[in-house]
């Protein structure tokens, strides 16, 4: 709700100054939580509701107080159950169950894919829940998304026939198990931020995913970020995040021109 809304409405009797206070803070309280609707204009995205551990009455209300201020929602690691029943009650919100993602963004269209994107590499088919919940968070925050899935390096000529389409992108978000090794094979062909995400995918030495994390930590490829195991939010949020400072700097250039 825009300011001059809320002043017209206190002015107009509508709503009461108390009211208007609560609308106006940077915070909500809702007594279990409070919604921090300031994060926007501090760090350029909404905050993002963890669905995981909360019922669906909480993530609800937390859903709907965003909602009055006209802020998209994503709601991550949310199970068909669940989202069934926070759905029920905002039926405006779409549920994408393998990313385990419950969103709604006015407007929401996918950009031109042409256009600057991001690049989201899944080494294996096992990876790929992992890899959408990177997506849809990237294309939930605005940005073109280009999924490149099944290009692990145990066939290597599947990733090098998609290499010029990852090298265009302005960041890659690499998702893998097992021993974890795509990342530093990426991070050697391009000029732009990897973000590598492991995965719990794998046999009993990988200790769920520990191994893969390691690998990534330790790789010899400059230009590897990491996030923790299964963390495809991560990987999408801060891809996300480069990929506004690129929009931005392209516009700069634009303006200068």
């Amino acid at each position: 709700m825009l300011l001059d809304d809320i002043l017209k409405k206190v002015q107009n009797g509508e709503l009461s100054v108390e009211a208007a206070k609560q609308q106006l803070s940077a915070f909500e309280d809702l007594g279990f939580a409070k919604v921090d609707h300031d994060r926007k204009k501090r760090q350029g995205f909404p905050e993002v509701i963890y669905g995981e551990g909360k019922s669906s009455e909480q993530i609800i209300a937390i859903a709907n107080a965003m909602l009055q201020r006209k802020d998209q929602v994503l709601i991550t690691r949310i199970s068909v159950d669940k989202a069934s029943e926070v759905q029920h009650s905002i039926p405006q919100l779409v549920y994408h169950e393998q990313a385990r993602i419950l969103y709604w963004v006015q407007d929401f269209h996918k950009k031109d894919q042409s256009q600057q994107y991001i690049a989201i590499i899944a080494a294996g088919t096992s990876d790929i829940a992992v890899a959408e919940e990177a997506a849809v968070t990237a294309e939930v925050l605005g940005c073109p998304v280009h999924r490149i899935y099944d290009v692990g390096v145990a066939g290597i000529h599947r990733l090098l026939f998609h290499a010029e389409e990852i090298q265009n992108a302005v960041a890659s978000v690499v998702v893998a198990g097992m021993e974890g090794a795509l990342p530093s094979v990426v991070g050697g062909l391009v000029s732009h931020p990897v973000i590598a995400v492991p995965t719990s995918v794998g046999y009993g030495a990988n200790f769920n995913g520990l191994s893969a994390l390691l690998t990534m930590l330790n790789s010899c490829a400059s230009g590897i970020s990491v996030v923790n195991i299964d963390n495809g939010f991560g990987g999408g949020y801060n891809a996300a995040l480069i990929h506004k400072l690129s929009e931005r700097g392209q516009h700069n250039e634009n303006t200068l021109s």
